[in-house]
């Protein structure tokens, strides 16, 4: 599926709500969306796999997986409205292609989440700790104790503590993708009709698993 192609589907999902300042909720655009996870499918073939969207929001990342033949998507989010509108998108996108899915709401790093293992990819853009510190370290703690085969975050390129913690873990890490992130007016404390935010879309794997040509020891 082209790029243009697999935007189109996305931009035909109801958009995430975005109503909570504490959440960080910044909804990823679909052209954003549709690039990257089609980087994702092209280095770890998302075709028939099980993959963990985490902090999910409307689904886009998950369901966009679904679209390009992953069997299996299970998406969590925490924020009940962001719910709804997922619970929509997954019905929208069970009536094009043949995978499952479904959503879990819990709040992780606080409740008790039960997942169908094996989880073969996790793909995120967690909060990235800008309104709450390390707001984002208990999705990224959750999602490296995962013992997927692959781990790829959105995250602020400012960021210097995501490589840090896939170390912990057993992961290096590589940059898939270098990108101006859109902040839209969703809240009150914007004072810009329009602001952007450098970011990165890393690919965490495991020793001797490196697809892409980027020096691994580059920090984030």
């Amino acid at each position: 599926m082209r790029p243009k192609h697999l935007a189109i589907e996305l931009s035909k999902l109801k958009p995430h709500p975005c109503q909570s300042v504490e959440l960080e909720q910044y909804a990823t655009e679909g052209d954003l969306a549709a690039y990257w996870m089609l980087g994702v499918d092209q280095v770890d073939g998302v075709h028939g796999k099980h993959i963990l969207d985490l902090a999910a929001g409307n689904g886009v990342l998950g369901l966009a997986t679904m679209l390009l033949g992953a069997s299996k998507v299970t998406l969590v989010e925490a924020d009940e409205q962001a719910i709804e509108v997922t619970e929509a998108n997954i019905e929208r996108t069970h009536a094009k292609v043949e995978g499952q899915a479904n959503v879990i709401q819990a709040m992780i790093g606080r409740d008790s989440i039960e997942l169908d293992h094996p989880i073969d990819l996790v793909v995120m853009n967690p909060p990235w700790g800008v309104q709450t510190a390390r707001a984002d370290r208990p999705l990224l703690e959750f999602a490296f104790s995962l013992d997927a085969d692959a781990v790829h975050i959105l995250h602020s390129a400012k960021a210097k503590h995501v490589h840090a913690i896939a170390r912990d873990y057993g992961y290096d890490g590589e940059i898939m993708l270098e990108t101006e992130f859109r902040l839209p007016p969703t809240y009150a404390h914007h004072s810009k009709g329009k602001a952007t935010t450098p970011v990165r879309c890393w690919r965490f794997h495991r020793p001797g698993d490196a697809k892409l040509i980027i020096d691994e020891n580059e920090e984030a």
